[in-house]
Formats: structure tokens, sequence, C-alpha cells
């Protein structure tokens, strides 16, 4: 089954670029990185040679003899059964956090060889290499960092290609939807929220329509993260920090003020004790974290509180699963969930706003009593963007921030139509993956 990844655009551009240099591709495991690149490879190159460091033990054997390309091409040619052609072979190096050497060889790729075309793809890159022992190629590769899919690349994998341009079009006219189309992509977006965005977990969907099999794929996943954790820490005390922070999530969103709280973690915990922990899981691509802005001013890099953030997970579908939400649940937004609906959706906004390669902060007023979801910079403009998880936009929050920095305009997202009113551009929950800088 094929399955359209925003990473192909970007995939085309560095193939042309006459400053492509060997390129990284990152992200946390299962989101479809070596599909993309081998995808890629098969619609763009004579032919692919790939290199699984996971699968060929004598592979990092090949690296720790010499990382020179004169020296690696012929053996690599060998090894794969591939004539290696400038230009017209793409070589993949899959898993290459596993082999140090392999990643330190990338700089000399770069220099030494720039007319081969080479990706690079692996996860928890940020915290597998040992940088002190192994010089990291920087400036001498070109990086992508990869998520799970966007509700895009979901509405569209579900044979929804139209409908997709039908919400771009309404968004970019301010155009309320057909209220037929409105309730059924209300309907695709919880569909999301319960499936998630990686690619085995929306497979199965499309292929079965089983939310307990969907599920059982997102349970695993989970496992092998949790295993992660394990593998990649090297003092047993440190190993349990990183998971009961990636386990307790779930809770911190269930809050009404959904900012991170270390007393959650467990009683009297503090901030020097699980900062390696949270950064940990960071650079591995299973959270992102979200600073307040102490000051609403460009660039809004200078003003971060840095004790004061919030952090959501990577996946819907991870997320829904970590708190053992029924797809039911979500489709008739039981009563249970009003505690986390509000949480849950800040989770969405967040991960559809990173994908399309924001960098969000959040904004709380001087008393804490108010606040706005996600400032974003949006055309070189500071835009407000208040998050409803339903139809209720009680806009008092919103309304002090307008009061306070006056906006070109304000973004509300909830689960009304399309429109825009009182400098208010409101945005169905379903269509943030069209809020984009380009």
């Amino acid at each position: 089954m094929y399955m359209y990844r925003k990473i192909s655009e970007y995939l085309k551009q560095w193939k042309n670029s006459k400053y492509r240099k060997p390129l990284i591709v990152q992200g946390a495991r299962q989101v479809g990185k070596t599909y993309a690149v081998l995808e890629f490879g098969r619609l763009n190159y004579d032919n692919v040679a790939y290199f699984n460091f996971q699968t060929s033990e004598s592979l990092s054997t090949t690296f720790n003899e010499s990382i020179s390309p004169s020296y690696l091409l012929p053996i690599l040619s060998h090894i794969s059964g591939q004539t290696i052609t400038k230009g017209s072979t793409l070589i993949i190096f899959d898993e290459i956090q596993l082999c140090e050497r392999a990643v330190t060889s990338l700089k000399y790729f770069c220099e030494e060889a720039p007319e081969y075309h080479v990706i690079a793809a692996g996860s928890l890159l940020g915290v597998a290499v040992n940088r002190e022992k192994y010089a990291f190629p920087v400036g001498k590769v070109d990086r992508y960092f990869m998520y799970p899919m966007d509700m895009e690349e979901f509405l569209i994998a579900l044979g929804e290609k139209e409908l997709v341009e039908r919400i771009r079009l309404c968004f970019d006219n301010d155009r309320p939807m057909p209220q037929a189309l409105h309730e059924l992509c209300l309907k695709l977006y919880r569909q999301y929220l319960a499936i998630g965005g990686m690619p085995e977990a929306v497979a199965r969907f499309i292929d079965t329509h089983d939310y307990t099999q969907v599920r059982h794929i997102l349970e695993t996943i989970q496992m092998d993260y949790l295993d992660d954790m394990s593998k990649y820490q090297d003092n047993s005390n440190e190993i349990k920090k990183p998971r009961l922070t990636y386990e307790t999530i779930a809770v911190q969103l269930s809050k009404k003020n959904t900012r991170f709280q270390y007393k959650i973690l467990k009683p009297g915990a503090r901030a020097a004790e699980y900062e390696n922990a949270i950064e940990w899981l960071v650079s591995a691509g299973l959270l992102s974290r979200i600073y307040r802005a102490e000051s609403i001013q460009k660039p809004l890099e200078n003003y971060k509180d840095i004790d004061d953030f919030k952090i959501y997970l990577s996946d819907m579908g991870l997320l829904a699963a970590q708190k053992g939400i029924r797809a039911e649940d979500i489709f008739f937004m039981e009563e249970e969930l009003t505690d986390f609906k509000g949480g849950m959706t800040e989770n969405y906004v967040s991960s559809q706003l990173i994908r399309a390669g924001f960098k969000p902060y959040f904004w709380r007023n001087d008393k804490g009593t108010k606040e706005v979801e996600f400032i974003i910079s949006l055309k070189g403009r500071l835009i407000p963007v208040e998050v409803k998880s339903g139809m209720h936009i009680n806009a008092v929050s919103l309304k002090e921030y307008i009061e306070l920095f006056h906006p070109v305009y304000a973004i509300r997202v909830s689960e009304k139509n399309f429109g825009f009113e009182n400098n208010i551009k409101a945005v169905p929950l379903y269509a943030v993956f069209c809020i984009h800088d380009e």
C-alpha cells in the first residue's frame, strides 16, 4: 500500500539541489523513515543500494576498518549486489545510530564524494551517539526530522484527497464548509485522535477498520519505546525516570492547567532530578516541549521561561493508548473524557503545528488566570492560536491577549466551521494542517 508522505517533496528538492549534502532523516521509531526513503529511491533513481546496520553485523566491521568513501564504495557495491553510480544510485544507511563510525563517515562523503547521493536514517540519533568519542558531521549533512503522519497525510491515506483540497480552499477563503462535509471531517478528525499517525496503525485500519487491531499495534510500539529507554540508559537508576515521565503525560494533560508539574511524577520530585529524562525524551522524538513566552516579542526564543513548559506526546494514537481511551469514547466524547478533552485537543494542535515547521510557545497573563494555548511566528508576525475542544468558544483569554498585544489577527481552532469575524480566523480542528508559513 502506497502512503503519501510530505517528506517526498523535500527529498525531491534535496536530490536536485546543487548544495546537496548527505542527508540524515531522523525521528522516533516506526514513523515511516525507512519506507519513505526506499519509496523515494525506487521512484527517482536507477537503483538503490540499501544497508541496514541492525541486520548486518559485518557492515559495522567494514566502517571500523575505514570511513573513506574510496575504500567503502567498492565494498558496499559488493555487499549490496548493486552497481553504485554517481547521481544514479541512492545509497541508504538504515539504523545508522548503531554504527557511530558510519555517522562520522558522512562528513567524508560530503567532502570527498559529494557526487554520490547518500541518505542515512535512524531513530534515537539524539541520544544513541556518543559525541564525546565520535565526531558528529556538523555542517556536513542536511537533516530532516520526520514525525508520524499529520492530519492531511492521514486523510490522503484514507482516499480523501479531494476533501483535503476542499478543506484548503475553505481555509484560504474563510468560506464555510458545507455542513454535511463539515460533520464528515469532524468524524475523520476523531478517527485520527483514536488511530494517530503511525503508518502501521493507519495501514491496519485501512485494511481492517478494526480498532482493536490498531490498539494492539500502538501498545506494541509503546512497549518498544519503553524498551529503548532501558537500552540507551547506562545508569540503572536513570532508566526509571524517562519511563515514569513518558507514562504520566496523559495524566499531566488531564489537569485543568496543562503546565508540566513534577509533583505528578512522584511526591517531592524536583526539576534537577528529572530534567535530563525530559531532555532524553525530547531528543528521542517521543515528546515535544513548549515553553511559556514571558514577553510577546520577536524572537520568542529570547523570552522563553525555561521553568514553565508543557509537554505533549508525538502521536495521538499513542496518547489514546496510554490513557486507555476507546475509539467509541472519542467519537461520542463521553462525559468521562471531560477532564482530558482539553489536553488531548491541545496535544493534537501542538503536533500539527510542529509538523508544519512551527516552534510554538504559549502565553499566560501575570495573574495566571488567562492563557492562550499557542503563539506562532507566521509570515513574520506573532499570531495567537486559541484552542477549544468543542463548539463552545468563550474567548476571555484571547480577548485579553488581543487587548494587550494587538496582533494583526488571531486564530481560533474549534469544532466550529470556517469563518473570519472580529479579526479572528475560525479554523475547524480538522484543518490545522492548513496553517503553514509557505
